[in-house]
């Protein structure tokens, strides 16, 4: 009997968090719900213009800044070599929709032990404070992403332990779903930045390995899709 309660309790947090997941992607495309999210859109660009800043760095090219505009969209800045080649420039798009995605999966997973959850918790408050320092530029990113630094360092030392891993979870579904924020960007050759038009980064990864960009569309939203399968079966299997 304890066996299924167990299951059965296993299986609801595992159907809210894909709910509030869901529910997430849906809200940030009304009016309202990008309001109420706002704090989590900021943290969502910070994921994905930091996938882009960590690629590049595992290339070997120089990540100078990573800006966050008070429209919630943000770009990366960096300085690459003239001598890259064309893989290099596909792995640097793919890590904005992939790196969350890598990321999530590890917080997520993190919680299937307690302390787990609390080094998941103290690295990434930890790293939204560091990381606001060296490369976060923009007023808004200066307020939004230290403040939730603090709040999910705060979790970590606070909060009991029930409380800590379901944060964890959720940060780590936010992560992992952010590349559907704006639903359709995947599946565009380019979208918007600071009210201008920009090539999306599967168009920029189509631009260099030559398949179209919805194909790329389609990889990119698989590979999250089973990074949050498998993270959440590993943090909940018993």
């Amino acid at each position: 009997m304890s066996d299924y309660l167990a299951d059965q309790d296993r299986e609801q947090r595992i159907t809210l968090l894909v709910i509030l997941g869901i529910g997430s992607i849906m809200l940030w495309n009304t009016q309202f719900g990008a309001l109420l999210l706002y704090p989590f859109t900021i943290l969502t660009t910070w994921f994905h213009e930091m996938g882009h800043g960590i690629a590049t760095i595992f290339m070997g090219e120089r990540f100078e800044s990573l800006q966050i505009y008070p429209d919630g969209s943000g770009v990366a800045i960096s300085e690459v070599s003239p001598s890259r080649n064309v893989l290099q420039d596909a792995i640097i798009s793919a890590g904005g929709p992939i790196g969350p995605g890598l990321a999530g999966a590890a917080l997520i997973a993190s919680s299937r032990t307690l302390k787990g959850t609390r080094i998941a918790l103290a690295v990434l408050g930890a790293a939204l404070l560091v990381t606001s320092v060296i490369w976060v530029r923009g007023l808004t990113g200066w307020l939004v992403l230290p403040a939730m630094g603090l709040a999910i360092l705060a979790i970590a030392r606070q909060a009991n332990p029930a409380q800590q891993r379901f944060a964890i979870q959720l940060l780590g579904v936010q992560a992992i779903i952010s590349v559907w924020a704006q639903l359709g960007y995947l599946f565009t050759q380019g979208g918007t930045l600071d009210g201008r038009a920009q090539i999306s980064d599967t168009g920029a990864i189509a631009e260099a390995l030559l398949l179209p960009y919805w194909f790329w569309g389609i990889v990119l939203s698989a590979v999250n899709i089973a990074l949050l399968w498998w993270s959440l079966r590993f943090a909940f299997r018993r």
